[in-house]
């Protein structure tokens, strides 16, 4: 999220995190009157209670009576960014990898992508420069640098101590 809305969650997410006004929250979208749902709390701490849900926007006040609102929460989900589509949706935030996908022809197109961040055409490189260019990516650089060749992304070579991009179309 960014802009204007960018922490409209905060709100919300405050007032959920609070154990009594998650179980006073519970109760107004389950029907409960807010005498209801707060009838086993002192009125003080009721009073804040309704206080802190009026003001995250879970529950709103019409004719006379709390009800929960999910105005607040469409709005906060319209403006949170899209879910990452395609191969992205493998890969954390921070560029890391999160799951490998199952499809091969996911997995293939992934591990492209990671193969052309790490290396140029024509570049030749030894083992330890690439478990270094590969360490962002994941926390098991041997998994990931494994399957780069055995998918036919990198080649190495034949003594098995340099690592090169592979042909265009050979991965496979």
């Amino acid at each position: 999220m960014s802009g204007p809305d960018a922490n409209a969650w905060r709100p919300a997410i405050a007032a959920l995190v609070n154990e009594t006004a998650r179980e006073v929250y519970a109760r107004i979208v389950l029907g409960a009157s807010a005498t209801d749902a707060v009838a086993e709390l002192p009125a003080a701490r009721a009073e804040s209670v309704i206080a802190l849900l009026t003001a995250s926007g879970l529950v709103v006040e019409r004719d006379g009576y709390l009800v929960a609102d999910t105005t607040n929460l469409k709005r906060m989900l319209a403006t949170a960014a899209p879910r990452p589509t395609g191969v992205d949706r493998f890969f954390r935030a921070d560029g890391r990898i999160d799951r490998y996908p199952t499809k091969a022809t996911e997995r293939v197109e992934m591990l492209a992508r990671v193969g052309a961040e790490v290396l140029q055409p024509g570049e030749v490189v030894t083992e330890r420069e690439l478990t270094d260019r590969l360490a962002p990516f994941a926390d098991d650089v041997a998994l990931l640098r494994r399957h780069l060749v055995d998918h036919g992304v990198l080649e190495r070579t034949r003594s098995g101590s340099q690592y090169a991009l592979a042909a265009p179309g050979v991965a496979r």
